[in-house]
């Protein structure tokens, strides 16, 4: 009986109170976690008037805030998030915007039900509400347009008042000792990861963009490359040289005006010119006329009678017997 009743209270002080010794640490940069808050049940939570919809966790001694789907801690001088409200903590390198906007006294208006001296009307909001409604009601301005935060005679602050108050509250977290703290320890403990780097990883960068550097306009190329655009081109200029097309006869082909490029040699054969019937050949052509040959008379044999019944050895004009 004694055992079970010394159970029951150690498992309600380990409900109430944080667990220190369940603290862990964030392997990727070496920066302790805070330790976690055990929960009876899920916690109810309300919103702050004058924020972005900015929810907190109110019945406990650490803060714990909830916006835009993220629950937030802020923790030794630094700021961790996570999608639980229980566990799951991560490092986050940043102050989050909208804590600037939560007033530093926000639990003194809490505990008087008063919000700078009209009546606060609060209402808890439980964990599965908030995770299913919390959407819609930041879409639709939901706690300021028809609930006025719960705050009666409501009166939103203008725009530079809100500004100013921003930056008030901006300049006090900065002049906390315990952030400042946290982030010289923050940049030691970067100095001294980029000091254990070794000289490959660090020489690295330096190696990939040496190509980048080395490119040359196309203008300053060396003369290897300079020359390859032409040897590539040179098959189709070839292509492109027009056809010779046979001539028509009785026209002669005039050679074309301007030397001919290098390697490329257009035979055109002269065409022959046609002399004229009756008139006197070229000079060229009559050398090359073949002699007549000269045809010998055939002489009439003796005694043969030629067509007219004269004979070939009597005169033409004998009378014919």
């Amino acid at each position: 009986m004694k055992k079970l009743v010394l159970g029951t209270i150690l498992l309600a002080l380990a409900i109430v109170a944080p667990v220190p010794a369940m603290a862990g640490v964030d392997v990727h940069i070496g920066i302790n976690l805070p330790p976690p808050v055990v929960f009876e049940a899920p916690p109810q939570v309300i919103v702050l008037p004058d924020t972005n919809y900015v929810y907190v966790v109110p019945d406990i001694g650490v803060d714990i805030f909830f916006w835009n789907g993220w629950w937030w801690r802020p923790w030794a001088g630094g700021w961790y998030r996570s999608y639980y409200y229980d566990r799951g903590w991560t490092y986050y390198n940043y102050v989050p915007r909208f804590y600037y906007d939560v007033d530093p006294g926000w639990r003194g208006h809490y505990r008087d039900h008063n919000w700078y001296g009209h009546r606060w009307n609060y209402e808890p909001i439980p964990h599965q509400q908030l995770q299913q409604n919390w959407k819609r009601w930041d879409h639709d301005r939901y706690w300021e347009r028809q609930r006025t935060w719960g705050v009666q005679n409501y009166q939103p602050r203008p725009q530079q008042q809100r500004q100013e108050l921003r930056q008030q509250r901006q300049r006090q977290y900065q002049q906390n000792p315990e952030v400042q703290r946290h982030q010289q320890e923050r940049q030691q403990r970067q100095k001294q990861l980029q000091g254990q780097q070794p000289q490959g990883q660090q020489q690295r960068p330096p190696q990939v963009r040496q190509p980048q550097q080395q490119q040359q306009p196309q203008g300053q190329q060396p003369q290897g490359q300079q020359q390859r655009p032409s040897q590539a081109r040179q098959p189709q200029q070839q292509q492109r040289q027009p056809q010779v097309q046979p001539a028509e006869k009785g026209k002669a082909i005039a050679p074309q005006a301007g030397p001919a490029r290098s390697g490329q040699r257009q035979q055109v054969q002269p065409a022959e010119k046609k002399r004229p019937q009756g008139g006197p050949a070229p000079a060229g052509e009559q050398k090359k006329a073949k002699p007549e040959k000269k045809v010998k008379p055939v002489e009439p044999e003796e005694g043969r009678e030629s067509r007219d019944g004269r004979r070939s050895d009597e005169p033409r004009n004998a009378p014919v017997r």
